[in-house]
């Protein structure tokens, strides 16, 4: 019996040695297998995952029938060049497209430029789309090739002059065999010497919100269904047993089934302390975030499984959210849960968008000014505004509600490795003005987002600038206007060079070059230009503080404060201490001060006769201390940005070493234990072999 022939991609993008199994293809896979009758007749070939052997893959292609295409924002472009040249080689083939860019609506700024506003037209080598989940959908699309039989009867699909209604839902989720417990992901993917891969993990579908620049809510119709737990703690033992590096939690907010979801908890945790693995695991966390999810990213992080907890709020203008549909905590209470977790040493981070529709550049800027008079706060990260082709965003109408205009860019992966990525370029479409900002605005809220975090979020002048707030009540952002009048007269400066390397950037950016940014003295990835700014600006302590003296007294001057040179200088000598800085590798890192900076800064003191005499060592345990340069970028500020490795919260330093030993919270309790079990004893010192110690189709 002749077995039909079926070919599959998922392509995706490597970090560093990293790339996700084609879980997607592979969730399909296992629900057709489940029915022996069906899989009978049918040859699953590999999955086409890499980017870099596109033509290795297209010439191992031989006789298809079908060729399913898991279609992404981040391999749409490189999908259509292989199923264009399979449909020119091999005519016959069924080419098949699925998943969460396959428009539900072929409109918006995703019609293809010069196209006929018809799909089929202007994708020719596409035969079909399958919309929404695709399990159910492939299995009756296969059943009728081997049967013979009309595709007009299965529902969720389109063709050219054909689209039948959506496909119910799949409410037992548990009739979708896992991909991962019947090997089946295993069987799609090629061995690679040298390639960890990332295991992507639903514990639920759906999402109950519907944020109008998001298609996740849109995708799921709101209705949230769950796997039962048993298969989940199978498939955890599966991670671990196999040694995965990293997990890719796919739910739109875990942690909103408390108790469930601590269960889970409380599973990778003892997986992770028994076996080692899996190593991470990155969820996205409930969006109306709680102290709830507390207990539950407290059991993750014991484990070493997490690096921080998201509490997004996207943005903080009341309007802006109303537009968007989004609901956010209020901010007092955000203040308050940003509190709790620095309290247990959780870290926490929350998210920005640049470029929604209601933003202005003020309500911006007060957005950033709120976020930085938190103390504790939360990290940031801030991103440009994407329109995804099945978010509410890209209909016409709310478009033309809001005058949103867009750009096409080459899509944004940060972190992803510079090497091995194809020579296809994939697009992506961003903001660039609506009824509430233009272009030239929307530069100005990334040139503020940008020193939010580079300089304020990851510490450059975090602490300067928090002491002219609480000492002259000197506004955050208007401390960053002076800044970038100081670069702007200090173009020889590192503070000049990197407002400069930003502003090149930004222009690049939105007049459609992309966002990737090359430095190959720190490592072979793209770097966010905020993470490459702050690393650079740490290479030379020497340099930091000389310049970050400079312009404080240039602040001084403008704003006509009489701050006395030795509390200045100390403080600008506080402010590089407590940062990560390349070239300091000790274990513990100390510095006398003459004034108690952390009393003055962590109790928010307003008055400089408040400001206690010191002359005393502060302590804290240095958190990178890698040697090789490109680990210790990784360690500071790739992973280690969520996080907090790239500097010490004042309020965790010490003014006594033995306090800093002695402390049981301390992870130096543990280094030095270890330090001292591995230094040998006198009769093994002479031995020369002594040595020293990373849905839908």
């Amino acid at each position: 019996m002749k077995k039909h022939k079926i070919y599959s991609s998922q392509f995706n993008y490597q970090y560093g040695t990293s790339i996700h199994f084609p879980y997607s293809i592979a969730s399909l896979v296992s629900y057709v297998k489940s029915f022996p009758e069906l899989d009978k007749h049918l040859q699953f070939e590999k999955t086409f995952i890499f980017r870099n052997k596109l033509n290795e893959y297209l010439k191992n292609i031989k006789n298809p029938d079908i060729l399913l295409c898991s279609c992404y924002v981040w391999n749409w472009e490189i999908t259509n060049i292989l199923a264009k040249k399979v449909k020119e080689k091999y005519p016959k083939c069924l080419i098949i497209y699925g998943g969460p860019q396959v428009p539900g609506k072929y409109e918006g700024f995703f019609i293809k430029e010069e196209g006929t506003g018809d799909f089929f037209d202007d994708y020719p080598y596409v035969d079909m789309l399958v919309h929404a989940e695709g399990e159910e959908s492939c299995k009756n699309i296969l059943e009728a090739i081997i049967n013979k039989t009309p595709y007009k009867e299965i529902k969720g699909i389109e063709m050219k002059g054909l689209r039948t209604p959506p496909a119910a839902r799949i409410m037992d989720l548990d009739a979708i065999p896992s991909p991962y417990l019947t090997g089946v992901v295993k069987d799609l993917v090629e061995p690679e010497e040298g390639v960890d891969y990332i295991a992507a993990w639903e514990t639920n579908r759906g999402c109950p919100f519907q944020c109008t620049f998001c298609d996740w809510g849109s995708a799921t119709k709101t209705k949230v269904r769950k796997w039962e737990l048993d298969r989940l703690f199978k498939e955890i033992e599966w991670f671990a047993d196999n040694k995965i590096p990293y997990v890719d939690c796919c739910d739109a907010n875990f942690g909103i089934f408390v108790e469930r979801d601590m269960e889970l908890a409380k599973k990778l945790r003892s997986e992770k302390e028994k076996k080692g693995f899996p190593g991470k695991i990155r969820p996205a966390w409930a969006k109306i975030a709680s102290d709830k999810i507390l207990p539950i990213a407290k059991e993750l992080l014991d484990a070493d499984l997490l690096r921080a907890v998201t509490l997004a709020v996207q943005s903080l203008d009341p309007n802006t959210l109303a537009i968007i549909k989004r609901r956010n905590i209020k901010f007092d209470k955000f203040n308050e849960l940003v509190q709790k977790f620095r309290n247990e040493k959780i870290e926490n981070y929350t998210e920005l968008i640049m470029g929604m529709p209601g933003e202005t550049l003020e309500t911006y800027k007060y957005g950033l000014e709120q976020l930085m008079e938190l103390y504790p706060r939360p990290v940031v990260y801030i991103y440009n505004c994407g329109v995804f082709v099945n978010a509410p965003m890209n209909e016409p109408s709310y478009r033309e509600k809001y005058k949103i205009d867009a750009i096409k860019s080459p899509i944004y992966l940060w972190h992803s490795s510079a090497e091995g990525r194809g020579d296809i370029p994939e697009y992506e479409y961003i903001t660039t003005s609506s009824s509430s900002f233009n272009l030239d605005e929307l530069k100005q809220m990334y040139l503020y987002g940008w020193l939010m975090q580079a300089f304020h979020s990851l510490g450059l002048l975090e602490y300067i600038s928090k002491f002219y707030n609480q000492t002259y009540n000197l506004k955050f952002i208007d401390f960053y206007t002076i800044f970038i009048e100081f670069c702007k007269n200090n173009p020889e400066t590192t503070f000049g060079q990197e407002y400069k390397t930003l502003i090149d950037y930004v222009d690049k950016g939105y007049a459609g070059g992309g966002w990737n940014h090359y430095d190959p003295s720190l490592a072979s990835i793209f770097w966010p230009i905020e993470e490459a700014t702050w690393l650079r600006c740490v290479r030379n302590k020497n340099t930091l503080i000389k310049e970050t003296l400079s312009f404080v007294k240039y602040l001084e001057s403008k704003n006509s404060y009489k701050t006395k040179n030795n509390i200045l200088t100390d403080l600008v000598n506080f402010q590089s201490f407590i940062l990560m800085v390349m070239e300091e590798k000790d274990i513990v890192k100390k510095e006398k001060f003459k004034y108690d900076w952390q009393d003055y800064l962590v109790n928010n003191l307003t008055k400089i006769s408040k400001l206690k005499n010191f002359n005393k060592n502060y302590y804290y345990k240095n958190k990178i201390q890698e040697e090789e340069l490109e680990q210790w970028c990784f360690k500071a500020v790739w992973i280690g940005r969520s996080q907090g490795n790239y500097k010490c919260h004042p309020e965790f330093l010490f003014d006594d070493l033995d306090k800093l030993l002695n402390n049981q919270n301390s992870e130096i309790n543990e280094f030095m234990e270890k330090v001292i079990d591995e230094v040998p004893s006198p009769s093994s010192m002479h031995t020369p072999t002594d040595t020293l110690p990373n849905s839908g189709i």
